[in-house]
């Protein structure tokens, strides 16, 4: 029997996404947000709200990169998260981190994260209950050390942070477990 545990944000793993835009002088805001997720092939949506200043300088710049934090640099964009940009205008410059202009977009590539995404701004999803950020992907980046041999992405090499809503820990991606889309397919074979 499952104890009732009330409501909570109950979905584990959630990425940690380091979101970053130019305000109107081309300054460099960071802040780091779980509350993301791909929403279609080309378009990520993130669930953030309107009064971070990333936020805003994404409204104004149309535009903003997403990254991956991964273990090396698990201070930093802990850090992005505690500190506002609100609050703390210089809060990437206090981190001693590099930013090179997206050759794709108006937005900053963040040099010590190993992979990300280039995004235009596409849409703000506003309703009663939801406000989203949903960007077309532009380009991804990654750095070679995270490649594997057929030229993608190899999260055992990423070592990705993931966030825990539980225990509001850290946690790596690791072991590779099973094939998607192959998995169940003993299953599916029932089904005829």
């Amino acid at each position: 029997m499952k104890k009732k545990l009330g409501v909570i944000p109950a979905v584990y793993p959630m990425p940690v996404l380091m979101v970053a835009a130019y305000d109107e002088n081309g300054t460099v805001n960071v802040m780091n947000a779980a509350w993301g997720m791909i929403c279609a092939s080309d378009k990520i949506a993130l669930f953030i709200d309107e009064e971070h200043k990333t936020t805003q300088n994404i409204l104004t710049s149309k535009a903003f990169t997403v990254s991956i934090a991964d273990k090396a640099h698990m201070a930093e964009a802990d850090y992005f998260g505690i500190a506002s940009g609100n609050m703390v205008p210089d809060k990437f410059a206090r981190t001693g981190y590099h930013a090179a202009k997206s050759e794709f977009v108006n937005a900053p590539v963040i040099e010590e994260f190993p992979v990300v995404m280039e995004c235009e701004l596409a849409e703000i999803a506003k309703t009663e209950t939801i406000y989203a950020i949903v960007g077309r992907i532009i380009n991804v980046g990654a750095e070679e050390a995270v490649l594997s041999e057929n030229g993608k992405i190899d999260p055992a090499k990423l070592n990705a942070l993931m966030f825990d809503q539980f225990q509001s820990g850290y946690y790596v991606t690791g072991e590779k477990v099973g094939q998607a889309w192959n998995a169940g397919a003993g299953l599916a074979k029932n089904q005829k």
